[in-house]
């Protein structure tokens, strides 16, 4: 449906009647009628600074919004015009013009509060329009209207989803902070800026805690909460002082170039960037829901159930810092649920995991909460942190009491199982049933990270097996003298036994030894033997050696010897001496003696 069938132009949607706000049922009975998403642009600012002349050239019309060209204040309440969207088709564009802030003949700003409430809780678009710059005054009056404004939201939809600060900040509208005939230069300390960083220099907070400027800081941190997306624009004056009052006849030739250059920029923009007015849970609003929202906005407003302004911050403050203990809390989980791991090995270990976490989770808390005076919050969060703290070593104890029973179980078990199949019940079985567990002691304090509950795990496990103990040692006693006698007969004939076996080792080995004493004797024997049998041969061979070198001494020499005898006799003499010289029978060599009348013809040795 065309907006030039159902509304050819602007029509009164909440009548301000002498302080009573009335929802019209004319505009109520156009909305119902429109299924379209809605993007919903509000513009709200001081009376007479030309809010209505912005609104009528984003509807695309010279007129419709009336204009005013005199002192008086011509906008009363909330006008409503309904256009289709230039930019995004199946889109219809909301136009809501309020009436001025500060009028002097209302006497009276806690309307213009409740105005400026209902425009931006019903915008997804605020625009807010003031004059000349951005001062003090108009930051303090956006912030007492944004408080006002969440109370009014929290008060008529309790149950709409938003849980938190960041909540929060997606329910409220884009802010677009438009500042009409603007006549300073911006720059700042030589430096050009744009007018977004004019706005943002504006909201920027100061350093430090004391009460003056937190009182600075306050209402820039309320702006910066609610609105998280800004917008600056600035205007020039759109024509000479004496054609303001002409400024709905006035053709663009008259108007000064840098003016409708800045509001093609800032109708591009709203154009352009305005979102669909959404509501938490993501329900995009479109006529009909818009309806209910006026009616339940305004009748929360006409029961006079709101609270006064010097308790809006108060109320601000408790949600703001209830959420900063949030943030702290879950930024404490988890960090223990990085950090711990269950069971620790000591209490200190946990302590000092503890201590860590609540510092960081106390700072997250300063980061974000404001206005905590007398520090009552962070003393909640504090009781809350020590709550924590008990609840983790109550757990602490459970895990490392929990792990110790599995342990103690898992090596005593078969110990348990050994009693029941009477492993112990026998003489002397006590103590070896008490060595055993000594042993299994030894074998559980060696094993890691049990935890703090380790040691009355395990004395509360020894207690309980007192009766088990005690019937191994009853059963001890119970053995009769007879069966006592049976086991030391069985003993001592097993000791006989392995002693006489002993005996015959020890039999045999000396045995073996006379043996190898005999073999080791007779192989002296032989040895013996042998070496006087070679001292022997030796022997021989020197005797042979030295009849050889005796021999071939006294070897026989033949000597010939021819005698002249003068007689027979003589002759004889001779051969006989020449017999025995030949026999070697002379004991020495010597010449024989010639007979001096005998002449020798020849001799040889």
């Amino acid at each position: 449906m065309a907006s030039e069938t159902y509304m050819p132009g602007p029509v009164c949607l909440i009548e301000n009647m002498e302080g009573q706000l009335v929802v019209k049922q004319e505009a109520l009975q156009i909305l119902s009628a429109i299924t379209q998403p809605m993007v919903v642009v509000a513009i709200v600012g001081v009376c007479s600074t030309g809010k209505s002349y912005l609104m009528n050239q984003l509807a695309g019309k010279k007129k419709g919004f009336s204009v005013g060209s005199t002192v008086q204040s011509h906008t009363k309440g909330i006008w409503m015009w309904c256009v289709p969207h230039p930019e995004k088709p199946g889109h219809t564009l909301v136009l809501l013009d309020t009436e001025g802030l500060g009028d002097v003949e209302k006497g009276d700003d806690k309307n213009d509060t409740q105005i400026f409430a209902l425009a931006s809780l019903l915008s997804s678009t605020f625009v807010y329009n003031t004059m000349n710059k951005i001062d003090q005054g108009a930051i303090d009056l956006l912030h007492n209207v944004t408080e006002l404004t969440d109370i009014l939201r929290a008060r008529t939809l309790p149950d709409n989803g938003v849980k938190d600060a960041d909540d929060i900040g997606n329910f409220f509208p884009d802010l677009v902070w438009s500042i009409r005939d603007f006549y300073l230069s911006l720059e700042r300390d030589g430096q050009l800026m744009t007018a977004d960083e004019y706005l943002q220099n504006s909201l920027k907070m100061k350093k430090g805690s004391d009460q003056r400027t937190q009182s600075f800081n306050l209402p820039r941190l309320c702006i910066q909460k609610f609105f998280p997306t800004r917008k600056c624009f600035v205007f020039d004056s759109p024509t000479h002082q004496k054609k303001i009052s002409q400024l709905e006849t006035l053709k663009e030739d008259d108007l000064s170039f840098q003016f409708v250059q800045q509001m093609a920029e800032f109708s591009s923009h709203i154009f352009n960037k305005s979102k669909i007015k959404t509501l938490p849970g993501g329900i995009k609003v479109n006529g009909p829901c818009l309806e209910n929202l006026v009616r339940t906005y305004v009748n929360a407003i006409s029961s006079r159930d709101l609270p006064c302004m010097e308790n809006a911050v108060m109320t601000l403050a408790q949600r703001e810092n209830a959420a900063a203990i949030k943030r702290a809390l879950s930024h404490y989980d988890q960090l223990m649920g990085q950090k711990v791991q269950l069971p620790t090995e000591t209490l200190q270990e946990l302590v000092n995991l503890h201590r860590s976490s609540e510092g960081e989770a106390i700072e997250i808390f300063k980061k974000n909460s404001f206005k905590d005076e007398d520090q009552s919050f962070q003393k909640e969060l504090q009781t809350l942190l020590d709550a924590k703290q008990n609840d983790i070593c109550k757990k602490n104890e459970k895990a490392s009491s929990d792990c110790c029973s599995a342990l103690l179980q898992d090596i005593f078990g078969p110990l348990e199982e050994a009693v029941k199949q009477g492993l112990y019940s026998k003489p002397g079985g006590h103590n070896l049933y008490l060595q055993k567990t000594k042993e299994l002691m030894t074998k559980y304090h060696q094993q890691p990270r049990k935890g703090i509950q380790a040691e009355e795990a395990l004395q509360k496990y020894l207690k309980s097996k007192e009766s088990v103990r005690n019937a191994v040692l009853q059963t001890d006693h119970a053995l009769t003298a007879k069966e006592k006698e049976m086991e030391e007969a069985r003993v001592k004939a097993e000791a006989a036994k392995a002693e006489a076996e002993n005996a015959v080792v020890i039999h045999r080995q000396m045995q073996q030894m006379m043996e190898e004493k005999e073999r080791l004797h007779q192989q002296q024997i032989r040895q013996m033997e042998i070496e006087i049998a070679n001292i022997l041969a030796q022997q021989h061979r020197n005797l042979a050696h030295l009849l050889q070198v005796l021999n071939q001494l006294f070897q026989p020499r033949v000597v010939f010897l021819s005698f002249l005898y003068k007689d027979e006799s003589m002759k004889q003499c001779g051969e006989m001496k020449s017999t025995r010289v030949a026999r070697g029978r002379d004991c020495g060599i010597r010449p024989w003696g010639v007979h001096p009348s005998s002449t020798v013809t020849k001799y040889m040795v």
